[in-house]
């Protein structure tokens, strides 16, 4: 699925444009409300195949998987409290996740689990 809604790797330009592509920016309704009440939501102006099929292999690896298990407990730690924050720390693994897709195959080499790290 993401190498197919890619396409070729080098019509993008930067990893802001890859992540609109598949709507994982991640947007606020406030309306004035403080910032800190406002549950952050997934903007859904992209690839809906896409998005769901990322979001469902964060969640997976973030379970299943020691180096995006380590890596979203890295993110989550200290922040179970937070309104929202389980759905925006997976979005942010599956948004790392097309990344590296998108990185492995502009430079045609292998899947390096340090890529998670970085």
């Amino acid at each position: 699925m993401t190498l197919a809604a890619i396409g070729n790797p080098h019509r993008f330009d930067n990893r802001a444009q890859l992540i609109r592509l598949a709507g994982f920016d991640l947007c606020a309704s406030r309306s004035g409300e403080k910032s800190n009440t406002a549950v952050p939501v997934i903007s859904k102006k992209g690839k809906a195949d896409l998005r769901l099929c990322l979001y469902q292999a964060a969640l997976v690896a973030s379970s299943l998987t020691r180096h995006f298990r380590s890596h979203y407990n890295r993110l989550f730690g200290g922040r179970q409290r937070e309104k929202g924050i389980r759905t925006k720390m997976l979005v942010k693994i599956a948004a790392k996740m097309l990344i590296i897709a998108w990185t492995l195959m502009k430079r045609k080499e292998p899947f390096n689990p340090a890529y998670i790290q970085v």
